[in-house]
């Protein structure tokens, strides 16, 4: 909209046609008159709330600040997405230490923990059919590759075809060469490009006095292609915190609670180390 313009609203009537469609199933979308496939792979569906477009490019106004958002899509045809979620836990510490001031116990974390593994729940847990939700939020880390890679795979969709965000289990490192490959298998050269990204992304982030100064938790890294280019950014910034006054991270080291230690850094280079494999370069950049 122009600089002259007022907010552009939207009725609570045209807005419920609008989220009736933003679901897990692809949608195509017009913009610019260009078709996108609309792709979500991670976060809780149907979470879209009523907004208003502010004015275009403008970065601040009447003390208000404004983010400018990329469409990462733009430009691909077809493109196929993952999602990997980055760190060694999706928590912050916040929120575990709030858990733990009162913990109740929970049935339906414990009915979400059965659904998965059986035999995860203690014999106390199982006499009590409910676990609390510090127990769980630990526990839901260690089911996929989180707590032992530092990063797992939230979500793969190829072009036109196979989508799933059933990658809860995924834990080893053969079960995530296996996803990797069938979301690369007919791109041959797309592993190389998405290395070259993550090492461009690895020296970015080492020269980073932001990244040395903050908490990355629940980011995740983007990586999309088709048949002509591939490429891979950093997303999802909800969790990212500045770190306490005094407080020093490497994003390796392991995390215990009140060391504000992430992970990051252990994740994205063990996902390049795997790509590098695949790709049979060896893991050194």
């Amino acid at each position: 909209m122009s600089g002259k313009s007022g907010p552009v609203r939207m009725s609570s009537s045209q807005w419920r046609k609008v989220k009736g469609v933003v679901q897990w199933t692809p949608f195509v979308q017009t913009y610019k008159k260009q078709k996108y496939l609309w792709v979500q792979l991670a976060g809780h569906q149907g979470e879209f709330r009523l907004g208003h477009l502010s004015r275009d490019r403008t970065e601040s106004e009447d003390g208000q600040q404004f983010l400018q958002l990329q469409d990462l899509l733009a430009g691909f045809v077809e493109p196929c997405v993952m999602d990997c979620k980055i760190g060694v836990r999706t928590y912050l510490e916040e929120e575990l230490a709030k858990a733990k001031v009162n913990p109740k116990l929970r049935k339906d974390m414990y009915d979400k923990m059965m659904a998965v593994d059986k035999t995860a729940p203690t014999e106390e847990e199982h006499r009590l059919k409910a676990v609390t939700k510090p127990r769980y939020m630990v526990w839901r880390e260690t089911i996929s590759s989180t707590a032992s890679l530092g990063f797992r795979i939230e979500g793969i969709r190829k072009s036109r075809g196979y989508s799933s965000k059933d990658f809860k289990t995924t834990r080893s490192e053969g079960q995530i060469r296996a996803a990797i490959a069938m979301f690369t298998d007919g791109y041959p050269n797309v592993v190389t490009q998405y290395l070259a990204r993550l090492d461009e992304i690895l020296a970015a982030l080492h020269g980073s006095e932001f990244f040395r100064k903050h908490e990355f938790i629940g980011s995740s890294l983007l990586f999309v292609h088709d048949a002509n280019r591939a490429g891979v950014w950093l997303i999802d910034f909800a969790k990212t915190t500045p770190l306490p006054a005094g407080a020093r991270v490497s994003h390796r080291a392991p995390w215990r609670p009140g060391s504000h230690e992430d992970g990051y850094l252990t994740g994205a280079e063990n996902l390049r180390r795997i790509l590098a494999e695949m790709a049979g370069r060896g893991a050194a950049p």
